[in-house]
């Protein structure tokens, strides 16, 4: 059970992330080679199909991108170093890092290169180890398979009368809102303009890196001039 409410800045945060994630998956289904990019699910079952089709260049394709999501998921922890979310930690510096992966993305796949998509995939394993629970609750952006199980858990559980948390309910709402939006909009915005839909969720990480990484050296100045 979460004991507080939820803060605003995680809602807020947690919503823009996952819109991102779904914005850049629904991208990589429309994109080059039409699969998945911010969950390996779709990914790994391709790998296993192809090996087992003997199709040697799909599934070094499809096993380059559970590389690269995996890579970023290790380089994110290396940073990061702690899984539970708080205040302090050098979520700015991943964010902007992020970003950086998604611009040159988005460059790579104008030039019809698809080491675009392995960057992209890269981009989310970042995001995704960035913070994995906050109070108990596990925080996933990029997928939602586990996000869609504990919420039929918990309409299981009202309906058999049992307690709900309605807290981590609300949590676990809000990331799976923000992927639904992040993916209309993503594939609305491939149909109009194409992998320039990509400078969006980029532009978007990029911001919310520096704006976090501002307010964290702002509260941190702050503490220091108190003592």
């Amino acid at each position: 059970m979460l004991s507080k409410p939820v803060p605003a800045w995680i809602l807020f945060g947690g919503f823009t992330l996952a819109a991102v994630a779904g914005s850049i998956n629904a991208v990589g289904f429309l994109g080059l080679n039409h699969q998945a990019l911010a969950h390996m699910s779709g990914p790994l079952t391709i790998l296993s199909n192809e090996i087992a089709r003997g199709d040697g260049t799909l599934a070094f394709n499809a096993f380059l991108l559970i590389a690269s999501f995996f890579t970023g998921c290790v380089l994110s922890a290396v940073i990061v170093r702690q899984g539970a979310l708080k205040l302090g930690r050098r979520y700015g510096f991943v964010l902007i890092l992020e970003a950086g992966c998604l611009f040159t993305a988005w460059w790579l796949l104008e030039q019809n290169n698809s080491g675009g998509e392995f960057l992209a995939a890269f981009a989310c394993g970042i995001q995704n180890a960035m913070a994995s629970s906050y109070s108990g609750a596990v925080i996933r952006t990029t997928h939602m398979t586990g996000i869609i199980t504990d919420l039929g858990i918990a309409l299981g559980h009202a309906v058999r009368g049992e307690s709900v948390d309605r807290r981590r309910a609300g949590l676990y709402t809000v990331l799976l809102a923000g992927f639904f939006f992040g993916g209309i909009c993503g594939s609305y915005g491939f149909i109009k303009i194409g992998f320039n839909t990509l400078l969006v969720p980029a532009t978007a990480v990029g911001l919310a890196g520096l704006s976090y990484t501002l307010v964290d050296y702002a509260r941190k100045q702050s503490a220091q001039s108190d003592d």
